[in-house]
């Protein structure tokens, strides 16, 4: 009375959660990825797979001329180019320390 069905269930089970959890989820971010690196553009601030921040000086189909500080670039592939790095503009967390905080006129 064993059914070759209810003995192939399991593995397909497994099968299928092996797809969900980790290779579609995994495809998404190489699609994602490879249009970021599809996208870039000279004066985007960019953050490299090893964690290296700079602006895009200028680029060609396999590397990317990067400025890590004034003066000084690199030259790295374009494959290790992670995110495009989004430029925040100075909140009051954010501001120059030396700045004093607004003060508020209370009158009772």
């Amino acid at each position: 009375m064993n059914n070759p069905v209810g003995q192939l269930l399991p593995f397909v089970l497994i099968a299928l959660v092996f797809y969900f959890l980790i290779l579609r989820p995994q495809r998404r971010r190489q699609q994602t990825v490879a249009q970021t690196q599809a996208t870039i553009a000279p004066g985007a601030e960019v953050m490299l797979t090893s964690g290296i921040f700079g602006r895009v000086a200028s680029l060609d189909d396999e590397t990317v001329q990067l400025e890590i500080s004034p003066g000084t670039h690199i030259k790295v592939s374009r494959q290790a180019v992670v995110r495009v790095v989004e430029e925040l503009e100075p909140g009051p967390d954010l501001a120059d320390p030396d700045d004093e905080p607004p003060t508020a006129d209370r009158h009772p």
